[in-house]
């Protein structure tokens, strides 16, 4: 594989890690920081990194440098009082921007009561277009397991979902 063509898959596999970080709820320039770093290691660490199983790599150092950030910052959210600035720099005037965040919001209330286990593979599947031997490499898993956990994460959101529905 030569250089050019090894730079453009690096490049298109560092940015689905970067949309399943802002999906997982790290903030845009959390998860370019973390996508950066995550290129930099890489780049260390490149002959180590077996060529099948790069895209399985980049997710998991991603994800942990993700959850190392989240717990540093757990810590420090005890003391600092917590704003959205989000909401009150938007304006969100057009009736189609209302409806897209309420269902957003509604989709993260759902997923954010679901196992840990299973959000993580829902997100993995639908928001960043993994494959289930993909997920399978990224969780050590056999892709049996994946199904059968990818079925009952989706039966698991659909009960959620239609419960909140109701309230």
């Amino acid at each position: 594989m030569d250089e050019a063509m090894m730079e453009q898959k690096l490049y298109e596999y560092l940015q689905i890690v970067h949309a399943y970080l802002v999906k997982m709820g790290a903030s845009k320039e959390d998860a370019e920081d973390i996508v950066q770093d995550t290129a930099y290691k890489f780049v260390l660490y490149i002959d180590s990194v077996e060529p099948a199983k790069v895209k399985s790599w980049l997710f998991r150092v991603a994800i942990n440098a993700y959850y190392d950030l989240y717990r540093k910052r757990k810590t420090r959210k005890r003391l600092l009082l917590k704003f959205d600035f989000q909401e009150l720099v938007e304006e969100y005037t057009p009736e189609v921007a209302i409806v897209q965040k309420e269902t957003a919001q509604a989709i993260d209330k759902v997923l954010a009561k679901l196992r840990p286990r299973h959000r993580e593979f829902l997100l993995l599947k639908y928001s960043t277009g993994l494959s289930m031997k993909d997920i399978a490499d990224l969780s050590g898993m056999t892709v049996d397991s994946v199904k059968t956990t990818m079925y009952r994460a989706r039966r698991q959101f659909i009960e959620a979902y239609r419960r909140q529905a109701d309230e």
